[in-house]
Formats: C-alpha cells, sequence, structure tokens
C-alpha cells in the first residue's frame, strides 16, 4: 500500500492506493481507502502537510498488515503426505506450454484455413484439432505420430479427436501442405509489417509413418507446415523483443 494525493484547484486529497498487475500485464494502482483533503487533515494530524504525510505513510503500513492477514485467512491449506502412493494410472502430469504458439496458432487465422479444408473434404473428424496439435508438440517435443498424440493428451485440454482420425487427417495434410503453407504465409502479415523480401526457411523433414495392408510402409512428410509456423513465430517474436 502507498499514499497518493490528488489536486484540484481549491483542494488536496490523500488516499491509500494499492498496486497490482492488470489482465495486460501492466502495473497500475486503485484507491482502497480515501484519508480525506488536507485542509480537514490539518485539524487532527497538522499544522503542517508534512505531519499529515507521516500521519497518511503510517495509516498505508497499517493498511498492508491488515490486507495481508485477510489474504492469509483466504489461504486453503494443502497437506503433502511423502509416505502416500499417488492413484495408478492417473495423470499427474499436465503441458501448458502449447498455450504460448496457441496464440499465435489462432492470430495466423489457421483454424479458419482448416474450416475450409472441412468444407472441402466433408469429413467428420476435427482436422483443426488435429493440426494445432501436431505443430504443438512439434515444437515442444518432435516425435512420431502416436507419441505425438500422446503428448496432446498431456495438454490442459484434451484432443478431441481419437488416434485413428490422426491416422485419416495425415493424407489431407500431405495433399494439402502447399495450400495451408500458403495461407499461413498469407496470415502472418495481418500481425505486423515486416521485411519479407527474405525468406528464411528451416528444411527440417517431420515424417509420418503408416503401414499399409500389405506391409509396405507409406510416409507422409508435413514439415512445411509446422516449421514455416515456427519460422513465422520466431520473426514475430523476435520483433516484440525489440520493440
Amino acid at each position: 500500500m502507498k499514499v497518493t494525493t490528488s489536486k484540484s484547484k481549491n483542494s488536496e486529497s490523500f488516499y491509500i492506493a494499492k498496486s497490482y498487475i492488470n489482465n495486460k500485464g501492466k502495473s497500475t494502482s486503485v484507491n482502497v481507502r480515501k484519508l480525506g483533503t488536507l485542509k480537514e487533515l490539518f485539524i487532527e494530524h497538522g499544522p503542517t502537510r508534512d505531519d499529515v504525510m507521516k500521519w497518511a505513510k503510517e495509516e498505508a503500513r497499517l493498511e498492508t498488515i491488515k490486507y495481508k492477514k485477510e489474504q492469509q485467512a483466504k489461504a486453503v491449506p494443502i497437506t503433502f503426505h511423502s509416505d502416500q502412493k499417488l492413484d495408478y494410472n492417473q495423470q499427474v502430469l499436465y503441458r501448458g506450454g502449447y498455450l504460448f504458439p496457441q496464440a499465435y496458432y489462432y492470430r495466423l487465422q489457421l483454424d479458419k484455413t482448416c474450416r475450409k479444408l472441412r468444407d472441402k473434404y466433408k469429413f467428420k473428424y476435427d482436422i483443426n484439432a488435429i493440426l494445432s496439435d501436431l505443430i504443438y508438440a512439434r515444437i515442444l517435443d518432435p516425435t512420431s505420430k502416436r507419441s505425438s498424440y500422446k503428448i496432446a493428451s498431456e495438454f490442459l485440454e484434451k484432443p478431441s479427436y481419437q488416434l485413428h482420425d490422426l491416422y485419416r487427417s495425415l493424407d489431407v495434410l500431405g495433399n494439402e501442405a502447399d495450400f495451408i503453407q500458403s495461407e499461413v504465409y498469407k496470415n502472418s502479415h495481418l500481425l505486423g509489417k515486416r521485411n519479407d523480401k527474405i525468406l528464411y526457411y528451416d528444411c527440417t523433414n517431420y515424417y509420418f509413418e503408416i503401414e499399409q495392408e500389405d506391409g509396405d510402409k507409406k510416409y507422409f512428410r508435413i514439415s512445411a507446415v509446422p516449421n514455416l509456423f515456427i519460422v513465422v513465430m520466431q520473426v514475430l517474436v523476435q520483433k516484440q523483443s525489440n520493440e
């Protein structure tokens, strides 16, 4: 808590304010108590302005102590037992790192791109959820298709599709990689101006493997989409850090 003042033409008012971080990540403050005007406070805490300010700071200190006690009273105690075993097959780890690329995924309007694919192919599974999870898993922990699904299952938001839906989507993602890639690049200009005369491209291959009924294996390379997504993110992050 701190003391703030507000001056007008004919008076000066004293307040106790509390600082906090707002939902935009910026530091701000709010008045929690009005102490009175300087003229009013002179009567009991004068005779000088310094005397009034000294009293106001002491009131702010006491208000801080009161606030901390109230917060402690609201705290919920959690007891841990080192000798207690965890329940078998119960998830105790949740991945939240995907929330950062998720913000850029939707700012690049990839969900709208997936709606175009859904309308074109008329499939029932959620291609948007599959593509987004593949991208998040590619960034966080590049692995196989089965492991990507397992990683997505550890996200705070569970997959809305089954593993066989992921297999079925690979044909579409492989065939439409150029279209998705062009949509990502086109929509990336909506996020801000940048020098696009030179495009740096990650050519790392990312294969998904499907074993067919005759025993042959078919490979799908869909690295273009997640890798371009990563490049766009790198450019945007660098741009924000420079600002």
